[in-house]
């Protein structure tokens, strides 16, 4: 068997000029302009209520997928672009691995069902119907009792900055005590709940489950999916032993860095290309 020095070998350019890769890059030819992902803008409110429908839809099936569904518990909302005090919302009792764009309510003031074909949750309702009442920022809204979430809620503390990804929540989540073991289905309780939230992205709120909110349906989904993984890596951390914290400056150094709603929205994009990829029914 022969054996080529690999040093004697003519390089493989790719190129008609002979020029290797490395010069190719010295002298600029590779250089391009690159193209970032930035949240759409529309021409037309029925394009944007389109938008926020689909995200809406997308959001609500990989909860489903990520196993948040708890009966009929669990809602995401968007608020509607045209008529700012009405919101969207998954019908109550229906999978979320099943939503299609279709099947989203068009919920009013006072809870009425103005567009669809099936029941609110009152508790989606109260609770949302307070948020987005007193958040005129908050596009969207997200809950669900999802396992680690409501553990971790059941110790009345928040969450500890032990992970970069938890710094995401470092001084921007609170815990609202007032309530939480009864079911939020009267007004005073999601009043309560939208008043502890402030100006907050993120709410534990005790022996219920957590609350997220964004400027987009991504966003507040994915504050959601990632405050659950930080509870779960918490309760994981704790229960081996003591966790280190991070320096209150290096984590609050990572928030600023980590915790925008462009950044929420950009981390979301992932997940949406593969939802939508992979149930491209959920478009019906």
């Amino acid at each position: 068997m022969t054996v080529t020095d690999a040093s004697a070998a003519t390089p493989s350019t790719g190129t008609s000029t002979g020029t290797s890769l490395r010069e190719q890059i010295a002298r600029g030819e590779h250089v391009r302009e690159l193209q970032y992902q930035v949240p759409p803008v529309f021409d037309t409110v029925e394009d944007e209520r389109l938008h926020r429908k689909q995200r809406l839809a997308g959001a609500l099936r990989l909860f489903g997928r990520f196993g948040f569904s708890e009966g009929v518990a669990g809602h995401i909302t968007a608020r509607d672009p045209e008529m700012l005090d009405h919101f969207w919302v998954n019908p109550l009792g229906m999978s979320f691995r099943h939503i299609k764009v279709s099947d989203l309510l068009l919920v009013g003031p006072t809870g009425e069902v103005v567009v669809g074909e099936r029941p609110v949750n009152r508790a989606a309702f109260v609770i949302h119907a307070a948020v987005h009442e007193a958040r005129p920022d908050v596009i969207s809204a997200a809950h669900a009792h999802s396992v680690y979430g409501k553990a971790w809620s059941a110790l009345g503390r928040p969450l500890d900055p032990i992970t970069q990804d938890s710094c995401v929540f470092f001084e921007d989540h609170v815990v609202v005590d007032d309530g939480g073991g009864r079911v939020v289905f009267e007004s005073d309780g999601g009043h309560a709940l939208a008043k502890g939230l402030g100006p907050h992205k993120a709410a534990i709120h005790r022996n219920h489950g957590h609350f997220t909110v964004g400027e987009t349906v991504d966003e507040a989904a994915w504050w959601f999916i990632t405050m659950e993984r930080t509870c779960q890596a918490q309760l994981l951390a704790e229960a081996a032993g003591t966790p280190h914290l991070i320096d209150p400056d290096d984590a609050r150094y990572t928030h600023e860095q980590t915790s925008s709603s462009y950044v929420g929205w950009l981390s979301f994009q992932p997940m949406w290309d593969e939802i939508s990829r992979t149930e491209p029914d959920l478009f019906d």
